[in-house]
C-alpha cells in the first residue's frame, strides 16, 4: 500500500515536471529544429536559443513567425510564448524568417549565415512570385543561385542535364516563352560559366545585390481604404511607407520616407500618418482587421528603428562584428588566394601530368605502331623473299622458255632460208620446164607439120596406091597388093607412135600440195610462238612495278594496245611500191603463197600452149 502510494506520488510529480516544458519546432530556410522550452519562457528566450543554435549575431533582422487564421503574426519578444496566439498543438511550429530587409545588403549584412538566410528567403519569394522579377533578371539570378549551390563551373562535371531537377525560374517566366527546359538550361549555364573566380558567398551576395533593386523587394503589402472608401495597398519596407493601387504593386502612387514621418498611430481600425512637415496634410486610412493593424504598426516601428540606426554610428557590438567579419573575409581572401594558387599549381601539375600521360600514350602508340610496322616489315621481307625466289624460278623458267623460243626462231629462220633456197630452185626448175615446154611446143608444131606433110604424102600415097591398086588389079595378082598395103600401114603406125607424147599433171599437183603443207606448218609454228610470248607476258605482269616503267615501256604498251608496230608500218610502206617489188617482197614474207600463184600462172600459160598440141608433156622436178 505504501509502495503504491509512493508510486502515485512520483507519477504526479513527473507529470508536474513534464507540464513545465513544451516542445517547439523551428523551421528555417534550410532545416527544421526542435527545442524543449519552459512554460515561463518569453519570446526573447526562445528567439535567443534559436539564434545561438544557428550562430547568428545579427538578430535584429529576424523574427519568429506563425500563422493565425488567415494572416501571419510575429512572436513578441517581451511576452511569454504560451500567452500569445501560437498554435496549441505540440510541437508548436514557428518559422525563423527575416522580418526586416536591409537597404544595402553588401554594407549591412556582416555574417555569412545572415547573408545565406537572406539569400534563401529572397530566392524563395522570387520563385513563388511574391517578388516580381523580369525574365532576363530571372536567368541571371538563376545562374548565381546555381553558382552558390554547385560552386565554380566545371564543364567536365556540369554536363548538360545537371539542372533538370532544379527549380530556378518562376513559372510565369517559363510560360512566357516557347522554350524547352534544355534551352533555358543552356542560357543559365552560359551565364553560370561567366562567374569564374567567385566563391559561393560572393555568388549569394551578387544575387542579393541584384534582387534588392527589384520593385517588390522587402515590401510587405496590406489592403487598406482611404477616407473615400477607395481600395488601396499599403507597402511597408526599409525606406518608408508607400501607397499602391490594388492592381499595381510595382509603382506607388505616393511614398512617405521614414525621415519625413513624424508619427504613426492607429485607433481601432484607423491609421494616421503625420508627416514631419506640418504644412503637409495628415494621411489617414482604414484597415479591416485589428490584428493586421497591429502587424502594420509593428513593422513600421521596426523598419523606422533600423532606418535611424543605419544613419547613426554603429554600436560597439556592430563595430566588433564588422571588424571580425573584415578579418574573416581577409583571412578567407588569403585562404582563397592560397587555394587559388594551389589550385592553379594543381591544374598546371594535372596539365603537365595529362601532357606526360598523353605523351606516354603517344609514345606507347608509336612503339606499338613501330612494332607492328617491324612485324609487317618482317612479314613483307619474308613475302618478298618468297616472291623473289618464285620470281627467280619464274625468271629461270622464262629464260628457258626464251631460249627455247630463240631456238625455235632460229629453226624457223633456217627453215625459212631453206624454203627460200627451195623456192629459188623451184623457180629455176619452172623456168627450165617452161623452156622445155616451149621446145616441146616447137617440136610439136614441127612434128605436126611433118604429120600434115605425111598426111599429104599418105593421101598422095593412097591415091597412088589406089591408082596402083587399080592398075595392079589390072596387072598383078591379089597377094602382091596385100603385102604392099601391110608394109604401108606399118610405116604409118610407126610414124604416129614416134609423134605421140604423153603429158601428165600429177607431179604439178604434188608440188602444190607440198608447198601448201609447208605454209600451214609455218603458220602453226608462228601461232605457237605468239601464244608462248603471250603466256610469258601474263605470268610476269603481276610482278611488274608500274612506277619503274620507262618512257619506252609506256610507248610499247600503247602500241601493243593499238595493234601498231614497226613491221605493220613497214608492210604499209611495201604495199605502196610497184608490182614487181611487191611480188619480190611477198616472195620473202609469204614464199609458199607467192610460189603457188606463180606456179599456177606458169601452168596456165603452158596449158594454153598445150591446147594447140595433140600430145601431153610429162614434167618431172
Amino acid at each position: 500500500m505504501a509502495s503504491a502510494l509512493a508510486a502515485k506520488i512520483g507519477l504526479n510529480s513527473l507529470k508536474r515536471r513534464q507540464a513545465k516544458n513544451f516542445s517547439v519546432r523551428i523551421c528555417t530556410m534550410e532545416s527544421d529544429m526542435e527545442f524543449s522550452c519552459e512554460v515561463k519562457w518569453k519570446g526573447k528566450d526562445l528567439f535567443d536559443l534559436v539564434c545561438r543554435a544557428l550562430g547568428l549575431r545579427e538578430t535584429w533582422f529576424f523574427g519568429l513567425q506563425y500563422n493565425v487564421k488567415d494572416t501571419v503574426a510575429w512572436l513578441k519578444m517581451e511576452k511569454r510564448v504560451l500567452d500569445q496566439e501560437v498554435p496549441k498543438e505540440e510541437p508548436i511550429t514557428l518559422h525563423f524568417l527575416a522580418k526586416f530587409y536591409p537597404e544595402n545588403a553588401e554594407e549591412e549584412l556582416v555574417q555569412d549565415i545572415t547573408q545565406h538566410l537572406y539569400f534563401l528567403q529572397v530566392k524563395k519569394k522570387i520563385l513563388e512570385e511574391e517578388i516580381h522579377c523580369p525574365p532576363e533578371a530571372s536567368v541571371l539570378l538563376a545562374s548565381y543561385a546555381v553558382h552558390a549551390k554547385y560552386g565554380e563551373y566545371d564543364p567536365i562535371v556540369h554536363k548538360p542535364g545537371f539542372l533538370a531537377q532544379e527549380e530556378l525560374l518562376p513559372k510565369r517566366v517559363i510560360n512566357l516563352y516557347q522554350m524547352t527546359a534544355e534551352m533555358w538550361e543552356e542560357r543559365i549555364t552560359a551565364c553560370y560559366a561567366e562567374h569564374r573566380g567567385r566563391t559561393r558567398d560572393e555568388a549569394e551576395m551578387e544575387y542579393l545585390k541584384i534582387a534588392q533593386d527589384l520593385d517588390m523587394y522587402g515590401v510587405n503589402y496590406f489592403p487598406i481604404r482611404n477616407k473615400k472608401g477607395t481600395d488601396l495597398l499599403l507597402g511597408v519596407d526599409a525606406l518608408g511607407l508607400h501607397i499602391y493601387e490594388p492592381d499595381n504593386r510595382l509603382t506607388p502612387k505616393c511614398s512617405f520616407p521614414w525621415n519625413e514621418i513624424r508619427n504613426i498611430s492607429y485607433s481601432d481600425k484607423e491609421f494616421t500618418i503625420k508627416p514631419l512637415d506640418k504644412k503637409t496634410n495628415v494621411f489617414k486610412f482604414n484597415s479591416s482587421r485589428l490584428r493586421v493593424n497591429k502587424l502594420i504598426l509593428q513593422l513600421c516601428i521596426g523598419n523606422h528603428d533600423l532606418f535611424m540606426r543605419r544613419r547613426r554610428v554603429d554600436s560597439l557590438e556592430v563595430q566588433q562584428m564588422k571588424a571580425q567579419a573584415r578579418e574573416e573575409r581577409a583571412r578567407k581572401q588569403v585562404e582563397r588566394q592560397r587555394l587559388q594558387r594551389e589550385k592553379q599549381l594543381r591544374e598546371e601539375a594535372e596539365r603537365a601530368r595529362d601532357e606526360l600521360e598523353r605523351r606516354l600514350i603517344q609514345l606507347q602508340d608509336e612503339a606499338h605502331m613501330a612494332n607492328e610496322a617491324l612485324l609487317r616489315s618482317e612479314q613483307t621481307a619474308d613475302l618478298l623473299a618468297e616472291k623473289a625466289q618464285i620470281a627467280e624460278e619464274e625468271a629461270k623458267l622464262l629464260a628457258q622458255k626464251a631460249a627455247e623460243a630463240e631456238t625455235e626462231m632460229q629453226r624457223i629462220k633456217v627453215t625459212a632460208i631453206r624454203g627460200q633456197e627451195e623456192r629459188r630452185l623451184m623457180e629455176q626448175k619452172m623456168l627450165e620446164a617452161e623452156m622445155l615446154a616451149l621446145k616441146m611446143a616447137e617440136e610439136s608444131e614441127r612434128r605436126a607439120k611433118e604429120a600434115e606433110q605425111l598426111k599429104l604424102d599418105l593421101q598422095e600415097a593412097r591415091e597412088s596406091e589406089r591408082r596402083a591398086k587399080h592398075k595392079l588389079l589390072e596387072i598383078t595378082s591379089k597377094a602382091v597388093y596385100t603385102r604392099a598395103a601391110n608394109i604401108l600401114d606399118s610405116d604409118l603406125s610407126f610414124s604416129r607412135e614416134n609423134l605421140s607424147f604423153d603429158f601428165k599433171d600429177t607431179d604439178m599437183k604434188r608440188l602444190s600440195m607440198e608447198i601448201e603443207k609447208e605454209k600451214v606448218e609455218y603458220m602453226e609454228k608462228s601461232k605457237h610462238l605468239q601464244e608462248q610470248l603471250n603466256e610469258l607476258k601474263t605470268e610476269i605482269e603481276s610482278l611488274k612495278l608500274k612506277e619503274r616503267e620507262t618512257p619506252l615501256d609506256i610507248i610499247h604498251n600503247q602500241n601493243t594496245e593499238q595493234g601498231t608496230s614497226k613491221h605493220s608500218n613497214f608492210k604499209k610502206v611495201l604495199v605502196s611500191t610497184d608490182y614487181s617489188s611487191k611480188m619480190h617482197c611477198t616472195h620473202v614474207i609469204l614464199p609458199h603463197r607467192s610460189l603457188s600463184v606463180h606456179t599456177q600462172a606458169v601452168t596456165h600459160s603452158w596449158l594454153v600452149k598445150k591446147s594447140t598440141c595433140t600430145a601431153v608433156v610429162n614434167i618431172f622436178f
